[in-house]
C-alpha cells in the first residue's frame, strides 16, 4: 500500500501546484485588464487610443516581462484553445453589436449597408485568396492547401472599425456612422459564414460543382442561421410578454434575455450553423421586441450587462493576442526565415487594402446612383474614410486564424506557424499603426466644429445609453419625415421599405410580441396604480 499511496500523494501534490499556478496565472490576467480600463479611462480625452491599443501595448509589455522572468520559455499567463474564443469570447461581442444597432439608420440604409457588409466581402475574400494563391506558390510559405488559401481570404475580410467608430459623431454624420457601424457587424458575420462555407467544401476535386457547392452552403448557412436567431428572439419576447416575469422578480426576465441570447449561438452550432450570424439577428430581435417587455429597470441593467459582456470579452482577446505575439513556439518555425515572415505580412496588409478599395468605390458609385438627394448620396471623402474604417483587423480575424491554423493553441507545422505570426503582425500593425492615425485623417477629411452639442445625449448620460442602439425607445418613436411639398416628395418618396414594415409591425408583430409601446404590469409600480 506504501508505493501507492505514495504515487497518490506526489500526484495529489502536482495537482495541487498545478492548480495553484493557474490560480496566479488568472489573478494576473484579471489585474491586466483592471490596468487595461484605467487606463483606456485616463486615455478618453484624447481619443487618440482606444481600448484595444491599449490592450494590445498591455499584452506585449506582459509578454515580454514573462519571457524574461520564465528565461525565455513562455510569454503566456494562460493557455487557450481556439473554442474559448468561439465559445465564450465571441458571442458576447457579436450579440451586443447586434443588440446595439441603430435600427432606423440601419434599416434606412439596409441596402448599402448590405452590399458593403456581404457583397463587398466576398469581393474583398476573392482578391485575398486570389493574390494569396499566386504570390505565396513564389514564396516558401510551408504546406498551404486550397482549403488554408481560401481561409486567408476569409480570416483578413473580417474587418474592425472600432477606433473609427469612436472618433466618428453620429449626430454630425449620421450617413457615414451608420454605413461604418452597419457594415461592420454585417461583415463579421459574413465573414464567419464564409469562412465555415469553406470548412464545408471537399476540394479534393475541383471543378463546377464545388463552385455551386460553395455559393449554396454560403447561402444556406446565411438564410438558415439567420432565421434562427430571429425564432429565438421573438421567442423570448413572446415568453417574457405573456409570462410577465417583472411581478415577481426582475432579475429572472434578465437572466432569460441573457440565457436565450446564448442559447441561440450553442443553438446554431449543434445544428452546424454560424452561430455569429445567429446571436447577431437574434440580438437584433431582442433590442426591437423582447427590451421593451421587460421592466424599466431591467432595461437599464440589461443594457449595461450586455456593452460589460463585450467589453471584457473584446480586451481579453487584445491582451492574449498581445503576448502571443511573443509566442516562442510560434516564431521558433519562422526565425530561420524572418525575411519570409515579414514579406508574408506585408503582402497579406497590402491585399487588404487593395481588397478594401476593390468594392468601397465601385459599390460606393453603384449606391449614388439610386439616391436623389445630394444629402444621401456618399460623398468621396466619405468613401476614403469608410475604406481607411475597414483596414484594421481585430478579434474575429484572429479567433478564425486560431480555428484554422492552432490545435489547442498550439502548432506544430510551419505553413500554419507562418499564418498565426503573419496574422498577429497584421493585427497588431493595422489596429496600432492605422488605429493612431485615424484620428489625424477624420480631422483632414471632415473638420470638426469646436463646440458640437449633441441632440441625444447630454453630459450626465452614461456613455452606455449614448452608444448607437441604447437610445433605441426613443429612436423607435420618430419615423421617416413626411414630404410637405412636390420637390420633398420626390427627395424623399412616402411609399419606402421602412415604412411598409412599420406598418406590417404595428398592425401584426407588435400585438403578438410586444415591444415599443408595451408597460410591463408590475403590481405595486406607478403604472399600476395609475390604472386604479
Amino acid at each position: 500500500m506504501t508505493p501507492i499511496l505514495s504515487y497518490v500523494v506526489s500526484k495529489w501534490q502536482a495537482l495541487s501546484t498545478s492548480d495553484h499556478a493557474s490560480v496566479v496565472s488568472i489573478n494576473l490576467f484579471v489585474a491586466l485588464l483592471c490596468a487595461c480600463i484605467v487606463i483606456g479611462h485616463l486615455l478618453e480625452e484624447t481619443r487618440w487610443m482606444n481600448e484595444s491599443i491599449t490592450a494590445l501595448f498591455i499584452g506585449l509589455f506582459t509578454g515580454i516581462i514573462i519571457l524574461l522572468v520564465s528565461g525565455g520559455k513562455s510569454s503566456h499567463l494562460l493557455l487557450f484553445s481556439e473554442d474559448t474564443f468561439f465559445i465564450y469570447l465571441l458571442p458576447p461581442i457579436i450579440f451586443n453589436a447586434g443588440f446595439q444597432v441603430k435600427k432606423k439608420q440601419f434599416f434606412v440604409n439596409f441596402m448599402t449597408i448590405m452590399m458593403f457588409g456581404a457583397i463587398g466581402t466576398l469581393v474583398s475574400c476573392s482578391v485575398i485568396s486570389l493574390g494569396a494563391f499566386q504570390l505565396f506558390k513564389k514564396m516558401d510559405v510551408g504546406s498551404l492547401e486550397i482549403a488554408d488559401i481560401l481561409a486567408i481570404g476569409a480570416i483578413f475580410a473580417a474587418t474592425d472599425s472600432v477606433c473609427t467608430l469612436q472618433i466618428l459623431n453620429q449626430d454630425e454624420t449620421p450617413l457615414l456612422y451608420s454605413l461604418v457601424f452597419g457594415e461592420g457587424v454585417v461583415n463579421d458575420a459574413t465573414s464567419v459564414v464564409l469562412f465555415n462555407a469553406i470548412q464545408s467544401l471537399d476540394l479534393s476535386k475541383v471543378d463546377a460543382t464545388v463552385g455551386l457547392h460553395f455559393i449554396g452552403s454560403f447561402f444556406y448557412l446565411f438564410s438558415t442561421s439567420t432565421l434562427l436567431g430571429v425564432f429565438v428572439g421573438l421567442l423570448s419576447a413572446y415568453v417574457i410578454k405573456k409570462l410577465y416575469f417583472g411581478r415577481h422578480s426582475t432579475d429572472r426576465e434578465v437572466a432569460l434575455m441573457i440565457l436565450m441570447a446564448y442559447l441561440s449561438y450553442m443553438l446554431a452550432e449543434l445544428l452546424d450553423l454560424s452561430g455569429i450570424l445567429t446571436v447577431f439577428f437574434c440580438g437584433i430581435v431582442m433590442s426591437h421586441y423582447t427590451w421593451h417587455n421587460v421592466t424599466e429597470s431591467s432595461r437599464v441593467t440589461t443594457k449595461h450587462a450586455f456593452a460589460t459582456l463585450s467589453f471584457i470579452s473584446e480586451t481579453f482577446i487584445f491582451v492574449y493576442v498581445g503576448m502571443d505575439a511573443l509566442d516562442i513556439e510560434k516564431w521558433s518555425f519562422v526565425s530561420d526565415s524572418p525575411g519570409t515572415s515579414v514579406a508574408v505580412s506585408a503582402i497579406l496588409l497590402g491585399l487588404v487594402m487593395v481588397g478594401r478599395a476593390a468594392f468601397v468605390f465601385p459599390l460606393s458609385f453603384i449606391s449614388n446612383l439610386a439616391k436623389k438627394s445630394a444629402s444621401e448620396k456618399i460623398t468621396f471623402r466619405e468613401q476614403v474614410i469608410i475604406w481607411w474604417a475597414g483596414l484594421m483587423r481585430g478579434a474575429v480575424s484572429i479567433a478564425l486564424a486560431y480555428h484554422q491554423f492552432t490545435r489547442a493553441g498550439h502548432t506544430q507545422l510551419r505553413g500554419n506557424a507562418m499564418m498565426i505570426t503573419s496574422t498577429i503582425t497584421v493585427v497588431l500593425f493595422s489596429t496600432m499603426v492605422f488605429g493612431l492615425l485615424t484620428k489625424p485623417l477624420i480631422n483632414c477629411l471632415i473638420p470638426q466644429p469646436k463646440h458640437t452639442t449633441s441632440m441625444l445625449s447630454d453630459p450626465g448620460t452614461p456613455k452606455s445609453f449614448s452608444v448607437p442602439l441604447l437610445g433605441s425607445a426613443q429612436e423607435s418613436e420618430l419615423d421617416l419625415p413626411r414630404p410637405s411639398s412636390i420637390r420633398a416628395l420626390l427627395a424623399t418618396p412616402t411609399h419606402t421599405v421602412h415604412r411598409y414594415w412599420r406598418k406590417f409591425d404595428d398592425a401584426f408583430m407588435r400585438p403578438m410580441f410586444g415591444g415599443r409601446g408595451f408597460v410591463p404590469f408590475v403590481p405595486g409600480s406607478p403604472t399600476e396604480r395609475g390604472r386604479h
